[in-house]
């Protein structure tokens, strides 16, 4: 009689000789996950485990202040840019000015993006309507505004927020022209560069915030490039 382990072996041999016994085929490759990088940094490839953690949408109510106020920060940095191309005189601290507008207005459209993205609004409630920084020709919502006497009054020293020129600032730079605008520009930018990274720092300080991470990502771009900007403001200062 034969032994039931020799049948056994033999069902398994004809199984496997048989043709129409479908092959074992590996489950097919997952594709590739991309996640955009932050301005200025490439895309990188991710695993689903981090696709999952990137997916997370957690963020604070300061979290949503910071973007709302940093859009407007960004803003002054462009129009004092505009300014630069019509009153400055080196084409250096131009070239410069250029690179910072680009950079700012794409941080911009990220920041509206993501603020749109969580079902926030884009302006910030808590700053007071017509404070904002003021255009390119270098008045304030209130320049024009006359006092008790007649007349217009002054433009204020304080700014909107700590780090932004002040609306007087504006103006004396929107007056100016040549080697002293490169040099009040300089001054400026760098203030406005040190503001934003002010603002980075006092986010960072505060109980979970920035753990979104496109927010995180984006702040840490910020703390990089505004910071190397700031050295090449400087040198370009000292040339003046």
């Amino acid at each position: 009689m034969p032994h039931p382990l020799g049948i056994a072996l033999g069902i398994l041999s004809l199984t496997a000789q048989d043709p129409t016994t479908p092959a074992r085929q590996d489950p097919p490759a997952s594709p590739p996950i991309f996640q955009p990088g932050a301005p200025g940094q490439p895309t990188r490839t991710v695993t689903a485990e981090q696709a999952a953690e990137l997916a997370r949408t957690t963020y604070t109510e300061a979290d949503v202040r910071f973007m709302q106020h940093m859009i407007v920060h960004h803003a002054q940095a462009v129009d004092m840019v505009k300014l630069l191309e019509v009153r400055g005189h080196s084409p250096r601290v131009k070239a410069l000015g250029r690179r910072i507008a680009i950079g700012q207005a794409s941080e911009m459209d990220l920041m509206r993006g993501w603020l749109q993205a969580r079902g926030q609004p884009v302006e910030a409630h808590d700053l007071h309507a017509g404070h904002g920084a003021p255009a390119a020709g270098g008045h304030d919502a209130h320049a024009g505004h006359a006092d008790h006497a007649g007349h217009a009054a002054a433009p204020s020293e304080t700014p909107i927020m700590p780090g932004m020129l002040s609306p007087a600032q504006m103006a004396r730079l929107a007056a100016a022209e040549g080697v002293e605008f490169d040099r009040l520009f300089l001054e400026g930018m760098i203030q406005h560069h040190q503001g934003a990274l002010d603002m980075v720092e006092e986010l960072l300080a505060l109980p979970d915030s920035a753990e979104d991470t496109l927010l995180s990502d984006f702040v840490t771009s910020v703390v990089a490039d505004q910071s190397s900007e700031i050295l090449r403001m400087r040198s370009l200062l000292a040339e003046l």
